[in-house]
């Protein structure tokens, strides 16, 4: 058991795994937004994911240190805002829509590592911002001469900013602290923010009771919990490029998952998003025939 939980092909799988489970929580969100507020939900949402963390992980906590409850504080505070800021907008814009623009967050990685820790991108890099720019601006449907995006589709590009920055943040504290304690920390804060943004969003009162929400809530409570949990121990044993080409494919399920439900994207859109994803991964990709070039070179 302890070489599986150690072993690189299997943390690969099950981050395709849970790619899948990604792709297909935009639409359960959707769905959800008929029964509740949006941060009202996040908080649901993460209040169980902390929960189902915490009863596995009992034993654990008692170990907690300041630098795991920093480390867990940072990482759910940008949870937070990236999943709340991405479910207020899938108030006005279709799920597949905001998977692709979500997916985002994988070029931008590289760019703010640059601006942190001054690590300067490679030429796939820009090469791959420069494509899922143009994909943005397809999906936008404004074409390529104007720039005009929706609040929703505003909202969206904020949060994969952020999740650009857990994903960061997550690479960061990777082997540095216990997996568990930091992973409830950070589902608990996240849900606890979520609970004290709602009158800053106009959330006045907790929505009535139905059991569709709470059939939901509890989902995707779960799917969140193994999501944020998996992510955590696998990103010890995948590297970023590996780990980010897998994520690339969260807003292809999404896409898969909203044309079962009807959605359907204008045909530039969907170009679009195709881009984003090629964007994507481009720029995660190192072409061996550039390493081969400077090998020789460096000869």
């Amino acid at each position: 058991m302890t070489a599986f939980s150690q072993s690189p092909r299997a943390a690969q799988f099950a981050l395709i795994f849970i790619t899948m489970i990604w792709g297909g929580t935009f639409l359960a969100v959707q769905y959800a937004l008929n029964f509740s507020s949006p941060m009202f939900f996040v908080g649901c949402r993460f209040a169980v994911a902390a929960l189902a963390i915490f009863l596995i992980s009992i034993q654990s906590i008692r170990g907690l240190t300041l630098k795991e409850v920093m480390a867990g504080t940072g990482i759910g505070v940008v949870i937070a805002i990236g999943y709340g800021t991405q479910t207020i907008a899938l108030q006005s814009i279709l799920s597949s829509e905001s998977a692709f623009l979500t997916a985002l967050y994988v070029p931008l990685v590289p760019i703010l590592m640059w601006v942190i820790f001054q690590k300067r991108p490679s030429l796939m890099t820009w090469i791959g911002t420069t494509l899922a720019f143009i994909g943005l601006v397809l999906l936008t449907g404004n074409g390529i001469s104007k720039i005009s995006l929706s609040y929703g589709q505003t909202l969206t590009l904020i949060c994969a900013f952020v999740i650009a920055l857990e994903i960061i943040l997550i690479g960061y504290f990777a082997g540095k602290v216990n997996l568990r304690r930091v992973t409830v920390i950070q589902l608990a804060v996240a849900s606890l923010l979520s609970f004290c943004s709602m009158p800053l969003v106009g959330e006045h009162s907790i929505p009535a009771f139905s059991w569709q929400l709470l059939v939901v809530a509890l989902g995707l409570g779960l799917a969140s919990a193994l999501i944020q949990f998996v992510m955590n121990w696998a990103q010890r044993m995948v590297d970023p490029t590996r780990a980010a080409i897998i994520y690339a494919g969260e807003p292809v399920w999404a896409g898969v998952f909203g044309r079962i439900a009807g959605e359907r994207l204008p045909l530039l859109a969907l170009l679009g998003g195709c881009l984003v994803v090629l964007g994507v991964l481009v720029s995660e990709l190192k072409l061996k025939i550039l390493n081969y070039s400077q090998k020789n070179k460096d000869a």
